[in-house]
């Protein structure tokens, strides 16, 4: 055999074992996506096994691959799927790395803890947290650059942001979605909590956590205990009908 055509055999044969490197790599993404365990180590054997041209270039190639899958294995973890924003994890190393930032240049920020509740028996439904996530999106363009935001459990969600336009939960309620069973539709609750980050008194992201979910409780506790007081003692002649939809008596006693 000529050295061309050494040549030839051999570009052949390291372009077919990329061509099998890639192939793999492929149904290995799939099989991640899809959580088969068996499907995943069955591939890494045969990613394991592909001859090369060379011991090099196989090492070498091989490598590549399972680097690849290493990432998207970590970014699986730190992204929830149905919303494609970060999930707890995730939102809470990019939010504490932005805090950070946010001291250095003393930058006051806002942590925004939103929760969607259903009203009846059933869940909040997937169409309406998929909109919720992307009326995020829409509320905080700067999202990944100068802002955070994820979904951290099954209803809720948070956003950093250094926006002052967001600063009450009336600000944030007006631009949520009011599509049929989306986001403040008739069939889910919306409550939302804020908590301030001070660059001059600092606090880390668990604390602000804290905070903005116990505000989103006592929002929803107070709402319960009016709504109930509708249904106690009978009401006066003179009573009206306020804005929130709480009736409230003129006056106690005669």
């Amino acid at each position: 055999m000529t050295v061309d055509a050494a040549s030839v055999v051999e570009l052949r044969r390291t372009n077919d074992f990329r061509a099998r490197v890639l192939e793999i790599s492929a149904q290995l993404r799939v099989a991640v996506a899809n959580g088969d365990e068996a499907g995943i180590n069955r591939l890494l054997g045969d990613l394991l096994r592909v001859k090369g041209s060379s011991r090099a270039q196989s090492v070498a190639l091989q490598l590549r691959a399972l680097q690849s899958l290493v990432y998207q294995l970590r970014s699986a973890a730190m992204n929830d799927e149905l919303t494609g924003l970060p999930n707890r994890r995730g939102f809470i190393q990019a939010a504490s790395r932005l805090l950070d930032v946010a001291l250095r240049d003393r930058c006051p920020h806002r942590l925004i803890y939103i929760h969607l509740s259903p009203q009846g028996a059933a869940g909040v439904p997937m169409m309406a947290l998929r909109q919720m996530g992307n009326k995020l999106r829409d509320l905080f363009p700067d999202y990944g650059v100068h802002e955070v935001l994820g979904r951290l459990g099954t209803g809720e969600f948070a956003a950093l942001t250094p926006r002052v336009e967001y600063l009450s939960r009336h600000s944030i309620l007006r631009h949520i979605d009011t599509t049929p069973a989306g986001p403040g539709s008739p069939g889910i609750r919306v409550d939302v909590g804020i908590a301030h980050f001070d660059p001059l008194n600092p606090v880390g992201i668990d604390e602000l956590f804290a905070r903005s979910a116990q505000q989103a409780m006592q929002v929803r506790e107070t709402a319960h205990r009016i709504a109930s007081s509708a249904t106690g003692p009978p009401m006066r002649s003179d009573a009206s009908l306020t804005v929130s939809g709480r009736r409230q008596h003129m006056s106690c006693q005669d």
